[in-house]
């Protein structure tokens, strides 16, 4: 029997035991996570092994990314108006139905891949629709105050699943085919599942117009879009983090497709190889998780991802500079750079989870997603080519610069610094004001004056 969900908005958690309903979605979808790591370290060393290609690893990234960065803004204005529980359920659901798909191919010895292009392309749709539906239904079942902590458990998370899945997906190479191995994130992903079947997510309250919009009547999916995104560019200093963002992954996001490459070619490694350089950063990033879930960062969340992102170049450059007959010291770039990476990420979305109202949650999410992964789909059409010329090294170095150079700039600018102390004072002033103003007012003007 599905649990009611007797309250909605902010007070849900005030009338429910959420710890017992969150954390149970939440543990379902850890192991899902561990699956969906294990089909993407199986899935790259295969591609590696067939082609030993730059070309191929920074295509299948691309089309693992393209459908979340071209789809996520529209995607998100339609999360904001369905269920999220169910959104979840049909996202979790389609992502297992193309892995036992991919996984009958390798049975049947018929994959090739392009299939696997395919599939990638399948499981990123779903997560363009899973993740927004998550990360505004965290803000609806947990406390505020617990929200800064419970980012840097979902942190902590990706941390301990980055140590666990490479030398796990290793492992299980070894001893069962790649169908094998496919087959256990479709298991897991129906763990995943199985709780939202049963426990009612809370969800937002709609907004039915005003202004001009007719009582009862809700704004098409386009005008939602447009709202969200004119709400998201109306904040000088999110407009700031995510052209730094959009920077920062055109260098980054190439460096981590082909870190296989970097392993096998540069370093003369394996697939344990590569597992400890993958293990290393995820232990880097457990820690991190877990240093945040204690700390909760500054009390201005932006200075804290400022931070994170300056000591994410450091790791990067370290990486990128050592010598081929160094590994360990590349491992422990990669663990310092997978150490700041939760305290960069983890801090902004808390930020946005405490200020965003939450029937916009869904939008807001996605289209600063879609617009800090702008650059990617460029920079993983060039880097094949640049790499395979002068090697994948140089990536980690541009990254490491990029990542310096932008958290400098965060650190020094105060639009950055203080955008949640803005964006949570905005707030104040317009529950405040009277209901027949414009639904998703545009805030462009009197918040640049104010930063100013």
């Amino acid at each position: 029997m599905t649990i009611a969900n007797d309250a909605v908005g902010s007070k849900w958690y005030e009338t429910h035991n959420w710890r017992l309903l969150f954390f149970s979605i939440w543990t379902g979808q850890a192991l899902s996570l561990l699956g969906s790591r294990l089909v993407q370290f199986g899935l790259v060393w295969w591609l590696t092994k067939e082609t030993g290609s730059a070309t191929v690893l920074a295509t299948a990234t691309l089309v693992a990314i393209l459908p979340q960065v071209v789809l996520g803004p529209m995607v998100g204005a339609l999360v904001d108006r369905w269920d999220r529980r169910r959104v979840m359920i049909a996202a979790d659901s389609a992502i297992a139905a193309a892995t036992l798909a991919l996984a009958l191919l390798f049975l049947a010895d018929l994959a090739h891949v392009w299939h696997i292009y395919v599939i990638l392309a399948v499981r990123s749709l779903g997560g363009a629709f899973h993740m927004p539906a998550m990360q505004a239904s965290t803000s609806l079942m947990v406390p505020e105050q617990q929200l800064s902590r419970v980012n840097g458990m979902n942190q902590t998370l990706q941390g301990a699943v980055s140590i666990a899945g490479p030398p796990l997906g290793a492992l299980l190479l070894e001893l069962l085919p790649m169908q094998g191995l496919l087959s256990i994130d479709v298991v897991t992903a129906m763990i995943a599942v199985t709780p939202l079947l049963f426990i009612a997510i809370p969800q937002p309250t709609p907004q039915s117009g005003g202004g001009s919009q007719s009582p009862g009547v809700r704004p098409s999916v386009w005008a939602d879009f447009r709202a969200g995104l004119r709400y998201v560019w109306s904040w000088p200093g999110l407009r700031i983090i995510l052209i730094m963002a959009a920077l920062i992954n055109f260098l980054f996001i190439p460096a981590g497709a082909l870190m296989p490459l970097l392993v096998k070619e540069y370093f003369d490694g394996d697939a344990y190889s590569l597992a400890v350089l993958e293990g290393l950063w995820g232990g880097g990033m457990l820690l991190g998780g877990l240093t945040l879930s204690v700390w909760g960062g500054f009390k201005q969340g932006t200075k804290t991802s400022m931070v994170g992102i300056t000591g994410m170049g450091l790791g990067a450059i370290v990486v990128g500079l050592t010598p081929s007959n160094m590994f360990a010291l590349a491992v422990a770039g990669m663990f310092l750079s997978g150490f700041m990476n939760p305290i960069t990420n983890g801090p902004l979305f808390a930020t946005l989870q405490k200020s965003v109202a939450p029937e916009m949650q869904g939008r807001v999410f996605t289209i600063v997603m879609a617009l800090a992964g702008a650059m990617m789909p460029l920079s993983l059409i060039i880097s094949g080519p640049v790499a395979d010329l002068v090697g994948v090294q140089v990536w980690y170095i541009l990254a490491g610069v990029g990542c310096i150079t932008a958290g400098v700039i965060g650190l020094t600018t105060p639009a950055v610094i203080n955008l949640e102390a803005d964006m949570q004072a905005a707030n104040v002033v317009e529950e405040s004001s009277p209901a027949e103003e414009e639904v998703l007012p545009d805030l462009a003007g009197p918040l640049a004056e104010a930063v100013d």
